[in-house]
C-alpha cells in the first residue's frame, strides 16, 4: 500500500513538472498568445535583430556604431509595428552572400538590405514586400562612352558575389569580365583608378555612391536599367504569420505617411521624389 501511495505521489509530481514546462513554452512565444516567429519574439522579448547593409549611402550606411538610410528607416517602421521600440533593435551588418544563411541560422530575425525577391531565394526563405522596385544599372566614369550593358563585351565589370546583379552579368552578358567582392564599396576605388570599366548593381544604390563627397563629379549612372529588382524583407521560410504582419505594417506605412517620411529623410535628400508604395503587389506569403 505504501509503495502505491509513493508511486501516486511521484506521478503527480511528474505531471506538475510537465505542466510547468508547458507553461514556460507558452510564455516564450509571447504573452500567452501562442504567437511564434518574429511576432512571438517581438511580443515576448521586445527585441529584434535586423540585418542591414553597412556600406550603401542613402540606404544602409554605418558610421561608428550608428546606421542610417532608407532601409534602416524601413526596419524601424517594421519594428515599431511589431511593438519593438528603436532601442530594442540590434542592427546586424550583412553582405549579399550571407543574407540567407543569417536568416536560416537565426543570426537575424529580419533582413532589410536591398534584398531582391526572386524564386531561387524563396526556396530558402520567405519575403514580405516589395517596399521598393529598383532596376539594375551601370556606374561609370564621367567621361566613359558606355551607355548600356550591350557595350560590356571585353570590359571589366565590378559587382558583389552572391548578388542578383552579378549573376545577371554572368548569364546575360558572358563576354564581360566580372570581378567580384563582398561589398560594392570595394569596387569604387577600382573604378576611380580605371582598373574596372563599370560597377553594376541597382540604380538607387549607384546613385547613392555617386553622390558621396569623395566621388562627386567623377562618376555617372548610365541611366539605362535592364531589370526590375523588387526589394523585400527576408525572414524564415516557415514564418508566414510574420510575413503577413510585415505586409500589414507596410500597408499602414503607405497610408499614414511614414513610408514617404522614411524616403524624404534619406534618399529624398538627393532631390528624387518619394515613390508610391504599390500595396497591391505585396507578396503572397508562403506562396
Amino acid at each position: 500500500m505504501r509503495m502505491k501511495r509513493m508511486a501516486a505521489i511521484a506521478a503527480a509530481a511528474g505531471l506538475a513538472v510537465s505542466m510547468a514546462a508547458c507553461g514556460g513554452d507558452s510564455d516564450e512565444t509571447g504573452s500567452g498568445t501562442g504567437a511564434s516567429g518574429i511576432v512571438g519574439k517581438a511580443e515576448s522579448q521586445k527585441k529584434l535583430v535586423i540585418g542591414v547593409k553597412a556600406d550603401q549611402p542613402g540606404l544602409g550606411l554605418q558610421t561608428g556604431s550608428q546606421y542610417e538610410g532608407f532601409d534602416i528607416e524601413i526596419g524601424k517602421i517594421i519594428a515599431k509595428g511589431l511593438g519593438v521600440e528603436e532601442s530594442g533593435i540590434e542592427w546586424k551588418t550583412t553582405v549579399s552572400a550571407n543574407r540567407e544563411p543569417f536568416i536560416e541560422q537565426g543570426t537575424v530575425d529580419l533582413v532589410v538590405a536591398t534584398y531582391t525577391i526572386n524564386d531561387e531565394r524563396k526556396q530558402k526563405i520567405n519575403f514580405a514586400g516589395p517596399y521598393y522596385v529598383a532596376g539594375q544599372d551601370l556606374l561609370v566614369k564621367t567621361d566613359s562612352t558606355i551607355t548600356g550593358p550591350d557595350q560590356l563585351a571585353g570590359k571589366t565589370v565590378c559587382s558583389v558575389s552572391g548578388s542578383t546583379p552579378a549573376k545577371r552579368i554572368q548569364t546575360d552578358y558572358p563576354d564581360a569580365k566580372l570581378q567580384q567582392f563582398d561589398s560594392y564599396s570595394k569596387c569604387l576605388p577600382l573604378l576611380e583608378r580605371g582598373q574596372v570599366d563599370a560597377v553594376t548593381t541597382d540604380d538607387i544604390i549607384l546613385a547613392g555612391y555617386a553622390a558621396q563627397d569623395q566621388f562627386a563629379g567623377k562618376f555617372k549612372v548610365v541611366g539605362s536599367t535592364f531589370s526590375d529588382e523588387p526589394y523585400g524583407i527576408g525572414l524564415k521560410k516557415d514564418d508566414k504569420d510574420g510575413c503577413e504582419k510585415v505586409n500589414d505594417i507596410l500597408k499602414a506605412a503607405a497610408e499614414d505617411g511614414s513610408y514617404k517620411a522614411a524616403w524624404d529623410n534619406t534618399l529624398g535628400k538627393s532631390g528624387t521624389p518619394a515613390p508610391e508604395l504599390d500595396t497591391t503587389k505585396l507578396t503572397h506569403c508562403g506562396a
